[in-house]
């Protein structure tokens, strides 16, 4: 079974906003079996510009609790605060 990784490309506009926000995910991660492998910020552009100078990427078990815990109600709750704090891509990937 292949893990899933959800990478979040992130530009904060209210960085109190984004920190509450980013101390509510973790207790919406535990249930899928979810941890923050790294968050990071931006040092340099090798090929085209990213807008975004945040990064965290997520670990989860597998595909399904990855999508699982995007549409859990858990998370959706904190979803307006993470849209009020910060513009968020979030891509999911397999490896």
């Amino acid at each position: 079974m292949a893990h899933a990784y959800v990478v979040g490309q992130i530009s904060v506009k209210d960085s109190q906003k984004w920190n509450e926000y980013r101390n509510l995910v973790p207790a919406t991660l535990a249930p899928w079996g979810a941890e923050i492998v790294f968050r990071g910020k931006k040092a340099a552009d090798f090929a085209l510009n990213n807008p975004h100078v945040d990064i965290v990427v997520i670990q989860f078990p597998d595909l399904e609790a990855a999508k699982n815990w995007e549409s859990s109600g858990a998370y959706q709750t904190i979803v307006p605060i993470r849209q009020a704090a910060a513009d968020v891509m979030l891509t999911a990937y397999q490896a």
